[in-house]
């Protein structure tokens, strides 16, 4: 029996091979969607689940609402930890503070070639405790005692790999930041690539403080966001919830036991999952990567949407071809077959179609892999298609896909009486269909091939206006041919001979030195007095540090004042606009000669100038408050401006190796790295850049699979109704008026599509929307557009078939019958 249907299903599908290729393509193409998309969502939500006690672990954050301010601070005081050790004995041992240090310089001889530059996310200063929580395998070593002692050091297989070969690393010497020695007592396992914590160079925390990192141990008012408390919960046998609850009440009263009564009553320490923290693009975390559960959601639903509009494909051609079926099947009810027997037969077909589409969409998916796992940026070695899960999924996907695209064709195919089906008087219909009721539902799964389509079109053109906004939206800053290159140190006379080196270069037309660069999301924070108010400003200040030239290099504009004198140290302050503002003058002039005094100092600073509002976050956050003077100590980024319309790229080329060999004679220490600041900027919206990147790619998967759809119910159209052509034809008939037969209803499909898809991509784009202080409006051109290019898309899609039906002759169409 099985034979029998395996050889019949066979068969069917060879003779009607143009519409079997047809189905396998766009369920190919759908199976592979949702199964890349599939591992990509498994990845983001196996987060940090490889630790043991993940469930029971948390962050310590800062919670602060300093008037209409509303944030979390994810660096926490450094003597919190002594006193949560203190006033909790029970975490003593399950506590701990990592304290990152990022763009170090690691030495492991006096060669050059031993020089490594590491960048965010790697090197941290830790203690023992930091293994109790977070899982490493053990090559060498063990966790009790590897790093107990300061100038200890942990590597992972990797570093270990990096700087010493495949000699043993064991007692071997790395030297940080030209400071201080730390010799390998340990090396773990690689870190996963799911964590938000991964450290592969573990300092001893024993050494922090002689190692010269910002150490306030007894100041409860300043914080470093690379310093951040983790710890796990005692095991407990009431809900983990009501546990974690219980300690965020308990940590309500430790805060105000060390806080002073006017931070306690803007700020609160509250824990922060384990689990979470992947997910939070807000605090963020030290792997710098974040994608939020309404992307992954959004995500999981487009590879169902694009599933969906493959297996419409699937019906509506089986419910169209059932018309030469009809006979089969009345043959078969006559000598015998059950309605059983047919469903199975029917369901067996689109099974064997389905099986090929899943072998083939392991092919497609094997090569996309590459591209799709540099686009969500996953790296690719963490995805593979052999594994349990994957095999598991793709078993369920073909099957969900075979009931779900056969089940109702089977029906249909089934239910056709014996003595209509052999007179031939099953099927009649406009669109080629068998009855009315096919006919209805063959148009409403087209409406919804493109509603989807149109929706995702939608969600693509909003997309991409939010990120031209990006790029074309007025910073308060000039963006572009600035060349930013950090700066290590700042001993006596380097800062100053470097700009001497640097200055007389040709196409430099300005240089300054700055904290950072006008919009960073690392920023220096603080509380002001202003005047002789009795109580501190109920917001919190962005610092810039810089020198008096870092306005002429970003194009910064004064309004109001003067900029301040040269200095090393703080004398005098520019303000930016919204300052001015929330200090109650909305005329900038009215502010100068008034004073600010900066949170834990007692001087007071005059304000000279105000500055017009430049952006200091990315666009996500408004413009805050800021500050900008001089403060040599502080300086960490070198600013070069220059003339990009001399000399062109190898100008550019020229003037970078230039400015790295000054540099690196100033600094011979160290490694140069450089950034262009107009690509600074666009890092800040990574994020956005993938997830339009992945709608744009999935709008043009549904609409190809759409369209092969399309394609064949106007082909099947077509060529059940060649001899009404050829009597039109002969009548006088024009080939666009055989065009417009064909094509008119299709048309009136996609815009019902169109109105259907609207309102729901309009909801779906303004809660996306919502994350950005500055965006676009959703206007009415973007849906016309979608609908424009839905309908040019149909047009081409069906006129191939009908302009080919048009231009046949008319004897061979009255013969074809």
């Amino acid at each position: 029996m099985l034979k029998s249907y395996f050889t019949t299903a066979f068969r069917a599908l060879k003779r009607n091979w143009n519409y079997t290729v047809i189905n396998v393509v766009g369920l190919t193409f759908g199976l592979a969607c949702c199964l890349l998309l599939f591992m990509a969502i498994r990845y983001e939500l196996s987060y940090d689940r490889h630790n043991a006690n993940a469930d029971r672990t948390y962050r310590l954050v800062g919670h602060y609402t300093n008037g209409t301010t509303d944030g979390f601070n994810v660096g926490i005081q450094l003597p919190a930890l002594a006193a949560l050790r203190n006033d909790f004995p029970e975490l003593k041992q399950h506590i701990t503070l990592t304290h990152e240090i990022s763009d170090v310089v690691i030495r492991t001889g006096n060669s050059a070639t031993g020089k490594f530059k590491e960048g965010r996310g790697l090197v941290s200063f830790v203690e023992p405790e930091y293994f109790s929580i977070f899982d490493y395998g053990w090559k060498q070593g063990n966790a009790q005692t590897a790093l107990k002692n300061p100038n200890t050091v942990v590597l992972s297989e990797r570093m270990a790999r990096k700087y010493f070969g495949n000699t043993d690393p064991m007692g071997k010497t790395i030297r940080v930041e030209n400071r201080l020695d730390f010799t390998v007592t340990g090396v773990v396992d690689n870190p996963p690539a799911t964590t938000s914590v991964p450290f592969e160079v573990l300092l001893s925390f024993a050494s922090l403080k002689q190692y010269g990192a910002y150490t306030g141990w007894d100041d409860w008012q300043s914080t470093y966001s690379g310093a951040q408390v983790y710890l796990t919960l005692p095991s407990s046998s009431v809900d983990q919830e009501l546990a974690a609850r219980q300690m965020g009440a308990k940590l309500v009263a430790f805060g105000k036991k060390y806080l002073r009564p006017d931070d306690a009553a803007n700020f609160k320490f509250e824990l922060q999952p384990l689990t979470e923290i992947h997910y939070d693009k807000e605090t963020g975390n030290y792997a710098n990567r974040t994608v939020s559960r309404q992307t992954i959601w959004a995500m999981a639903l487009i590879g169902l949407f694009i599933l969906i509009t493959a297996c419409v494909n699937f019906i509506n051609l089986a419910t169209a071809l059932a018309i030469r079926r009809s006979k089969e099947v009345g043959v078969r009810k006559v000598m015998g077959s059950s309605r059983g027997q047919l469903i199975r037969q029917f369901l067996g077909e689109t099974g064997l179609l389905t099986t090929i589409a899943v072998v083939l969409a392991l092919v497609v998916a094997y090569l996309a892999l590459p591209s799709v796992a540099k686009l969500l940026d996953i790296q690719v070695d963490a995805l593979t298609l052999v594994d349990p899960a994957v095999i598991g999924f793709l078993i369920v996907l073909a099957v969900f896909t075979t009931v779900l695209a056969g089940f109702y064709p089977s029906l249909v195919l089934s239910g056709y009486q014996p003595v209509l089906a052999l007179k031939g008087r099953s099927a009649s219909g406009k669109l080629g269909g068998s009855g009315n009721k096919q006919l209805t539902l063959r148009r409403s799964l087209i409406i919804v091939q493109f509603a989807i389509s149109q929706m995702l079109i939608i969600g693509t053109i909003i997309a991409y206006s939010q990120m031209q906004h990006f790029r074309s939206a007025d910073l308060g800053y000039r963006k572009d041919a600035v060349l930013t290159v950090p700066i290590p140190e700042r001993k006596p006379g380097q800062l100053e001979n470097l700009r001497a080196r640097l200055a007389s270069l040709p196409h430099v037309e300005s240089l300054s030195y700055g904290i950072s660069i006008p919009s960073a999301n690392g920023n220096w924070s603080t509380s002001i007095r202003f005047e002789n108010a009795d109580k501190e400003a109920d917001f919190s200040v962005v610092m810039r540090p810089a020198d008096t030239s870092y306005f002429r290099t970003y194009g910064l504009q004064l309004i109001a004042g003067r900029m301040y004198l040269p200095a090393d140290t703080m004398r005098e302050f520019v303000v930016n606009e919204s300052l001015a503002r929330k200090l109650g003058f909305s005329d900038p002039k009215q502010i100068i000669g008034k004073t600010i005094t900066l949170g834990g100092t007692q001087e007071k600073k005059p304000i000279v100038g105000v500055v017009k509002d430049f952006s200091t976050y990315s666009l996500h956050r408004k413009t805050a408050p800021s500050l900008l003077t001089s403060f040599r100590d502080t300086y960490n980024t070198l600013g070069i401006q220059f003339d990009a319309r001399q000399g062109g790229t190898e100008a550019i080329s020229r003037l970078v190796r230039t400015v790295e060999q000054s540099w690196e004679a100033t600094f011979p220490d160290f490694v140069f790295k450089y950034e262009f600041l107009d690509e600074s900027i666009d890092n800040f919206y990574r994020n956005e850049e993938r997830l339009f990147s992945v709608f744009r790619l999935l709008a043009g998967i549904a609409i190809f699979i759409g369209c092969l759809g399309l394609y064949g119910v106007v082909a099947f159209m077509v060529e059940s109704r060649t001899k009404e052509v050829g009597i039109r034809k002969a009548l006088g008939a024009s080939t666009a008026h055989i065009f417009s037969i064909f094509s008119v209803d299709f048309l009136k499909l996609v815009l019902i599509a169109l109105v259907v898809a609207s309102p729901v991509a309009w909801y779906v784009m303004s809660g996306w929307l919502k994350d950005f202080e500055y965006k676009i409006s959703i206007e009415w051109w973007m849906f016309a557009l979608a609908g424009l290019l839905a309908v040019v898309v149909a047009l081409i899609t069906v006129s191939f078939q009908s302009i080919r039906a048009a231009m046949l002759n008319p004897v061979k169409s009255l013969r074809a019958e």
